[in-house]
């Protein structure tokens, strides 16, 4: 065990307490005796909660292993066994409808539907390549994988192959966004004209897009476009046109790569993925989560005999068909995977020597972070609507989702963000939130 430091009340690992007040304090406007004393009351009134809720756990466990124990060798009756389950509480009766309006929710969540991916926050490599698979090339995911039927020979690039690949993807193009009338693959120039795509075909004729609206923008020159940018269900596709490219050049239309929009969200796991058992961890684990909020993250990497510098990917900037800048994300947007209900940590003790629940502690440190991002003034942001997406696995029934809304509340006021910043995620992995999921979405509405 580490040597300790008094803060607030607390004895706090050396490590943890000085990477909170040298590197994720500085820059929130919030001074450390506050943060500490804050910490201290919110594990005053939530850690007797957190071992009921516990210990409510293990008394419903018992029971039902009784009931089982009791009718061993018998068919389950149905009825009977859901009127036990409703008679000691775990399941609960369901309420009248009713409706949720969240504010302040990114697209990723209201209005697109993508992949999302988790990783572990300790790898940084990784959690890098996870909020980078925002955008990833089509060309290079057909190539190297059996996505088209068939897997790569070994040894180098293969033309014939390349052909197959540059000829599936226009076909996905031709699906994803076609031309009236004309194929992709018949493409020799696109350029952008009056706001619409003009596609010059090899025949000489001229063809647009089916529907007019799925041009999104373009970078470059209109007349002499560097990528299009198409819209299908909300994804972006952008076609990357680059004559003089080892692709492009032997592509009639340039046609360089497609880079379709992928990972939209991706969680940045503190829980499930990952071990992280003292302060020693825990620090390494919340640094690289501050190096994500602050956009600073780096890794180096040795690949291929090579080593360069890995970090997160810029914005990607276009013009509207009108001529107008804008910009679209170039990283996933991310989540934040807090610990559970179960799990204590000796990283700090409250004032009677007891470990505090690390899901107090990763709520407090994990929102403490999220500032970085939610008060930033310039550069990319991982929540454009000023939210923070917290993740909270393994809850069993809706006191513990109340619980969990109590707890993100009171960490709310401790850093000054306004009600309902913190936007949880309910994670139905445990069968009794499953079978309970409505009155848990109300519990956290409430």
């Amino acid at each position: 065990m580490g040597e300790r430091v008094p803060a607030g009340g607390l004895s706090v690992d050396r490590e943890l307490h000085d990477f909170i007040e040298r590197e994720a304090l500085p820059g929130t406007g919030i001074a450390p005796a506050a943060f500490w004393e804050g910490v201290a009351r919110i594990a005053a009134e939530l850690a007797p909660r957190n071992r009921a809720l516990v210990a409510k756990r293990d008394q419903l466990q018992a029971r039902i292993d009784a009931w089982h124990r009791a009718r061993k060798g018998r068919p389950l009756d149905s009825p009977a066994y859901r009127a036990f389950l409703e008679d000691i509480g775990y399941l609960v009766p369901e309420g009248p409808d009713f409706t949720v309006d969240t504010p302040n929710v990114d697209p990723e969540f209201s209005s697109i539907a993508g992949p999302q991916l988790v990783v572990p926050v300790t790898n940084a490599r990784y959690a890098l390549n996870a909020a980078n698979a925002r955008w990833g090339s089509l060309y290079d995911a057909l190539y190297g994988t059996d996505a088209m039927g068939s897997r790569p020979e070994p040894g180098g690039y293969d033309p014939a192959r390349g052909a197959e690949v540059v000829g599936w993807a226009k076909d996905f193009l031709d699906e994803a966004a076609p031309l009236e009338r004309a194929s992709h693959a018949d493409v020799t120039r696109y350029v952008v004209a009056h706001g619409r795509l003009v596609a010059t075909l090899a025949d000489g004729r001229e063809a647009e897009l089916a529907d007019p609206t799925q041009l999104a923008g373009y970078s470059g020159e209109a007349m002499d476009p560097r990528s299009i940018l198409l819209r299908n269900n909300n994804l972006h596709i952008d076609v990357l046109i680059d004559p003089h490219h080892t692709v492009g050049k032997d592509d009639p239309a340039g046609v360089a790569d497609m880079v379709l929009e992928a990972a939209v969200t991706t969680i940045v796991d503190l829980e499930d993925s990952v071990a992280t058992v003292d302060a020693e961890d825990k620090v390494d684990a919340y640094r690289n989560w501050l190096g994500l909020m602050r956009g600073d993250l780096t890794e180096e990497v040795a690949k291929g005999g090579h080593s360069f510098t890995r970090r997160l990917d810029p914005d990607r900037d276009y013009r509207a068909p009108d001529g107008t800048a804008f910009a679209l994300p170039g990283r996933s947007l991310m989540l934040v995977r807090n610990a559970a209900a179960l799990t204590t940590s000796d990283a700090i003790l409250l004032p009677d020597g007891s470990e505090i629940p690390e899901e107090i502690m990763d709520a407090a440190c994990s929102l403490l972070i999220a500032l970085h991002d939610l008060r930033k003034d310039r550069g990319p942001r991982n929540s454009r609507t000023g939210s923070v997406y917290v993740v909270k696995p393994k809850m069993h029934g809706p006191e513990e989702v109340a619980f969990a809304s109590d707890l993100m509340g009171v960490v709310e006021a401790l850093l000054g963000l306004a009600p309902n910043t913190v936007k949880i995620g309910i994670m139905d992995e445990e069968r009794r939130t499953s079978l309970t999921l409505k009155e848990c979405i109300r519990a956290a509405h409430s």
